[in-house]
């Protein structure tokens, strides 16, 4: 056999191994009887990496696991019964079966939008309420967290920085006055009073309606917070609440979702929308799924950091034992990348430390100024008196 001929029985060799390697980490084919489904009742804001390729090929492949998710509102998830069939009759009505029926379909695993709702579940329900009877929760807690953010422009955070409202360390952008910024907006400061000409009209940060939206109220919780001082009791919201009111008020339209806010501050720039609220990761999705778009704006955009500023906490509350596999194999080194480089979220109770370097825009290796996630009768009573 001569040289050539070896050569090529290499090549042919490394091909087939390539070829078989590939299918083995890329395929979907095995078969789902080896595998342990777990059900999941899923809020909404992750869905984009909970369907990712990659990470179900992980939990697959690594963790023997086919996992199923079922949308539900954060709501309901604690006035009805949390069973499958609920979703089958399109999760506004609900038979007579409940979490205890032998023939209902049960859930492993809660994976709610926001921490006030997972600490709700884990209460009694509250039957003057009508809430539905709850499963035992045996662990859980935070898994992916997202801070709430204010994104402006250039020119506008310039002006705030020269009013001692932001400050910049190690070039992220933080408003370290935020009790100034909210009575500038209801003073009825105008833009042009701070040097900005270009700009008609008050100055004013938009949101989602935190009567409709869960990022709105997290917002909202955080204001209440920063007003009173991180000591919210019968005193301070008597004080407060008025305030909030009147900020809300003024707030004008309202967008009910982040996506809709972020895609006009995105489209109509500095003239359409100046400071919109939204969640850190809002930004490193959208340099993922749109590098053109993200291009043509990394250098105006300017994202600012509410000192403090509050998380907007995915949790898992597992019910089951296969449950607690599906909340083990979300430590997995791999998955926690993808969660952030690809998706933007921060993984883990303090929201961890991370390589941002290429992102191109100006975000903290970690957050360590934040306040505690609200209680659900504290935000209940908020959005009563907002309304």
């Amino acid at each position: 056999m001569n040289k050539k001929q070896i050569i090529g029985i290499i090549i042919f060799v490394l091909i087939i191994a390539g070829v078989i390697g590939y299918k083995f980490f890329t395929s979907d084919t095995l078969s789902v009887s080896n595998l342990t489904t777990i059900y999941v009742a899923t809020g909404g804001g992750k869905e984009d990496f909970l369907a990712d390729e990659r990470i179900n090929q992980i939990l697959k492949k690594k963790y023997k696991l086919n996992v199923v998710y079922d949308t539900w509102s954060n709501g309901k998830t604690v006035a009805l019964p949390l069973i499958r069939e609920s979703i089958g009759i399109g999760n506004t009505n609900y038979s007579d079966l409940t979490i205890r029926s032998e023939e209902a379909s049960k859930y492993d695993v809660l994976f709610t939008s926001d921490q006030r709702f997972y600490d709700y579940y884990k209460l009694q329900p509250n039957k003057e309420l009508n809430e539905a009877d709850r499963y035992t929760v045996l662990e859980g807690g935070l898994t992916l967290n997202t801070p709430i953010v204010i994104y402006s422009w250039g020119k506008i955070v310039d002006a705030l920085m020269k009013e001692n409202i932001v400050t910049q360390t190690d070039g992220v952008y933080y408003i370290t006055d935020m009790n100034k910024l909210m009575n500038y907006i209801l003073s009825g400061k105008k833009w042009s009073d701070i040097g900005i000409s270009e700009l008609y009209g008050t100055i004013n940060i938009a949101s989602t309606d935190p009567v409709t939206s869960s990022p709105g109220a997290t917002y909202y919780g955080l204001l209440l917070s920063i007003l009173s001082e991180a000591n919210i009791n019968s005193d301070s919201l008597e004080k407060n609440l008025p305030k909030l009111k009147e900020f809300y008020n003024k707030s004008g339209y309202m967008n009910n979702t982040p996506a809709d806010l972020f895609e006009r501050y995105l489209k109509t720039g500095m003239g359409g929308e100046p400071m919109i609220v939204d969640y850190e990761k809002s930004i490193i999705d959208f340099a993922n799924s749109n590098p053109n778009g993200f291009n043509e704006v990394k250098d105006d955009i300017r994202i600012l950091y509410p000192a403090p500023t509050i998380w907007n906490s995915h949790c898992l509350a597992i019910f089951t034992e296969e449950g607690k596999k599906l909340y083990k194999a979300f430590e997995d080194e791999e998955i926690q990348q993808i969660a952030w480089s690809k998706y933007g979220f921060r993984m883990g109770i303090t929201g961890g430390v991370y390589d941002v370097s290429g992102l191109g825009i100006a975000v903290p290796k970690s957050i360590t100024s934040t306040v505690t996630s609200l209680k659900m009768d504290t935000y209940n009573k908020l959005i009563d008196y907002l309304k």
